[in-house]
């Protein structure tokens, strides 16, 4: 693993990239704030054959969460362009890894960092398929019907308030299906919980970017 930074919109991001032998795909694991889990994300899927890029989207004074930045963790605007701005340096190959460039690319969020996702997959077709993971996105509001490409959301069983709201987001999204962890709260803390998550997620994206580095 090795960390680079990506100058993204107003930022310069700090980012952990993966990157397997012989990948199928590249994925950007997104989220606002730290998520001490998503690591083991990130390995499952290089496991899996994906290489990863995982993004904070705030840098760390943002991500402090206090009075002045705790806005930020909600701003989908900010957080889309820097997102955005994420993807097109993929395409373009970063320095470290100009062969990053050439594979098919997928994007996982997580929090408030789904609904990023999806209104950057809808404003790039670079993208190929989205997982949002336990994450919010009906704040993608009139982005969701521009997505065209696969969308898996993952929601825990007893997450009720998210799954209500990724219940009413799916009608939105163009193909969609939504895997519910049975007993599984917002941080996903049980047992066997995330190692189904990063199962789901790795299923899917091979899934997918097979099927757009195909038609390439």
């Amino acid at each position: 693993m090795s960390t680079v930074r990506i100058g993204v919109a107003d930022a310069a991001l700090d980012a952990d990239l993966d990157i397997p032998d012989e990948p199928t795909g590249m994925v950007l694991l997104a989220h606002a704030g730290d998520g001490p889990r998503r690591p083991a994300v990130a390995r499952g899927l290089n496991a899996a054959g994906i290489g990863t890029l995982r993004l904070d989207l705030l840098t760390g004074h943002e991500d402090e969460f206090d009075g002045v930045t705790a806005a930020l963790h909600s701003d989908i605007e900010l957080l889309t362009l820097r997102l955005i701005g994420a993807v097109d340096r993929l395409t373009e190959g970063l320095v470290s890894a100009p062969h990053t460039a050439g594979l098919p690319l997928g994007l996982f969020g997580a929090g408030t960092g789904a609904a990023a996702a999806l209104a950057t997959a809808a404003a790039r077709p670079r993208v190929a398929a989205v997982v949002s993971h336990g994450g919010r996105p009906d704040l993608a509001g009139p982005s969701l019907p521009r997505v065209r490409v696969p969308v898996l959301l993952i929601v825990g069983g007893a997450d009720t308030p998210v799954l209500d709201l990724t219940e009413r987001a799916v009608r939105d999204l163009d193909v969609a299906e939504v895997h519910v962890v049975d007993g599984a709260a917002h941080g996903f803390e049980e047992a066997g919980a995330l190692e189904e998550v990063t199962t789901q997620a790795a299923d899917w994206f091979n899934r997918h970017l097979a099927r757009a580095a195909a038609r390439r």
